[in-house]
């Protein structure tokens, strides 16, 4: 009995065996291979050559190229970057600026997320006469280009009195990112059991409690996609920051445009000036690199629901 059974194990597996790949099929596998690393190094070159400048003093870079590989590793350019280096007659480096990107991006990522998250829930799970075109005309807030929405936004915050602060870009990035995360967690919603809700409403739950103790427990893949996309969105951001806040309210993406003719002397500070972005660059990347897998698996399951 035994025999037969450790047979039977054996076809299966020999049943269920890849089949061996043809030498043509390893060609045109590596050849995929080589396609991808090729662009791979293609667009981490950029980031190569700024990664080992932030690392090579001005003489360094001024005697040779801008792109080469260091003879000594120049910490201090990070400090200087950070505290002392000269932005728009600003002689404080990218500290405060940075400052102004984590008070603007941290409260607008969790207030849209918030406010998305729900409005998808009522638009997906509360059906009520005229959901579709409300969905509809939040929807077209994702197609609006953002220059269609200057004017606007300057006479709302004229009104307001907002002109000039954080709390204007707090207020716009919250607003333009309901559509983005309306339409995530809306896509997701839908795959929600109806049958849960119903049962929710006969024990007496209502709009609030289904919402919080049945659907936030179910969404954590695409709250955290919700939030990764914001957060890089609302970090990475230009035009808004350099439209509506000038001198020490501008966040890290407005302040650093100014970097390249800000030096106040005549030796180019290009050593200074890539530690300075890379410090802009660092709270993107580190979300990236720690949430990158959570945020393809969120877009896989917003998928598949």
């Amino acid at each position: 009995m035994a025999e037969a059974v450790a047979e039977a194990v054996a076809e299966a597996v020999a049943d269920a065996a890849l089949p061996v790949a043809t030498p043509a099929a390893r060609r045109g596998r590596w050849l995929i291979y080589a396609v991808l690393l090729s662009f791979a190094v293609f667009f981490l070159v950029p980031l190569g050559v700024v990664l080992l400048n932030s690392v090579r003093t001005a003489q360094e870079i001024g005697l040779g190229s801008v792109i080469g590989w260091p003879r000594g590793f120049a910490m201090e350019n990070y400090a200087e970057a950070w505290s002392r280096y000269c932005i728009a007659q600003r002689c404080e480096g990218v500290r405060n600026y940075m400052w102004n990107s984590l008070l603007m991006t941290v409260p607008a990522t969790l207030v849209s997320t918030a406010l998305g998250a729900l409005a998808g829930y009522s638009v997906s799970l509360w059906r009520f006469r005229g959901d579709t075109i409300v969905f509809t005309i939040m929807l077209m807030g994702v197609f609006l280009p953002d220059q269609m929405r200057l004017i606007p936004w300057a006479l709302v915050l004229r009104e307001l009195g907002l002109t000039n602060t954080i709390a204007a870009l707090v207020l716009i990035h919250t607003v333009q990112g309901l559509s983005f995360t309306t339409l995530f967690c809306r896509n997701y919603f839908v795959g929600i059991p109806q049958d849960l809700i119903k049962a929710a409403k006969v024990d007496g739950a209502g709009f609030f409690r289904i919402f919080w103790r049945i659907v936030l427990p179910l969404s954590p893949p695409i709250l955290i996609v919700t939030v990764i996309w914001q957060f890089t969105g609302i970090w990475n951001e230009f035009l808004y920051g350099v439209t509506f806040t000038t001198g020490a309210q501008q966040p890290i993406t407005a302040a650093i445009i100014a970097i390249s003719v800000s030096s106040p002397t005549d030796v180019p500070q290009y050593g200074v000036q890539s530690a300075a972005v890379l410090l802009a660059a660092l709270p993107t990347l580190l979300v990236y690199f720690f949430g990158g897998r959570y945020f393809m698996r969120g877009l896989t399951a917003g998928a598949v629901k």
